[in-house]
């Protein structure tokens, strides 16, 4: 009997070790898990949104902006699905993003979430206005039946509504890095900087769809430098989980409780 109990005894600081490494390994996983979602995220966001968009979209020109449509047809309907795959993917990264944040504070993560699903079902629903405008561009039923400058005009008014959607879709954009900004500055898990300059992105987010609303013609000189830092602070949180993961420390079990 005594013979067994030295052995359970020996074989218990081996068998916590192991429990240990696996726990504390689970939240670098996840964060590693995350930051794929987010590259993907980027990517074909980037594509659809910084590429796409520009290339077919001339504010206040009807004509220019039809043949545009026309020109890149094809481009369109692989932007439409790029967009559509990385709303998907936001979902789950967020999802993700929940699993490894919630032990911080529970209703906090949970708020993250519920912003990245309003956002993304905008955004979802704006496709359809940018589809309906290649189905004019494309179907020659449109120009017979409101004329070539009616259709074109047409299409227009269905891009300006797919811009201001999207500009409608950045409310929660920004506001989904302020719970995901105090998350990181909370948890230890990420440095304290990170969180605070992911908060503040998401003001500068909110800011510049304030101007673009207000004042279109002086969003066009502003935005960029709007867009500086919401692009800084969305590599660094995107370079950090893909790198580092999260921080070693953080995981053995002194990160902030959910209350």
């Amino acid at each position: 009997m005594a013979v067994v109990q030295d052995t359970v005894r020996a074989d218990m600081p081996a068998a916590h070790s192991a429990l240990s490494g696996t726990i504390t390994s689970t939240p670098k996983r996840l964060a590693r898990i995350a930051g794929v979602l987010y590259l993907i995220v980027g990517i074909f966001g980037g594509f659809a949104l910084a590429y796409v968009s520009p290339l077919v979209y001339v504010p206040g020109d009807a004509a220019a902006t039809a043949a545009k449509v026309a020109a890149n047809a094809d481009l369109v309907r692989i932007g439409v699905l790029a967009d559509l795959l990385q709303a998907t993917v936001f979902v789950f990264l967020a999802m993700t993003l929940f699993l490894l944040l919630a032990r911080v504070q529970r209703n906090v993560a949970t708020a993250m979430v519920i912003l990245v699903a309003i956002a993304t079902t905008i955004m979802c629903l704006d496709k359809v206005f940018q589809f309906a405008a290649l189905r004019v561009t494309t179907d020659p039923s449109y120009a017979s039946a409101l004329g070539v400058a009616g259709s074109n005009a047409l299409v227009l008014l269905l891009l300006d509504i797919h811009n201001y959607g999207y500009l409608i879709a950045q409310i929660f954009f920004g506001l989904w890095l302020v719970p995901l900004g105090y998350l990181a500055y909370r948890s230890k898990m990420f440095p304290r900087a990170l969180g605070v300059v992911l908060i503040a992105a998401g003001i500068s987010y909110l800011l510049d769809l304030l101007v673009a609303f207000v004042s279109p013609e002086l969003s066009r000189t502003v935005h960029t430098y709007f867009a500086i830092l919401p692009t800084f602070a969305e590599v660094w949180m995107l370079g950090y989980l893909l790198v580092f993961g999260v921080r070693s420390a953080a995981v053995d079990g002194r990160a902030p409780t959910a209350a």
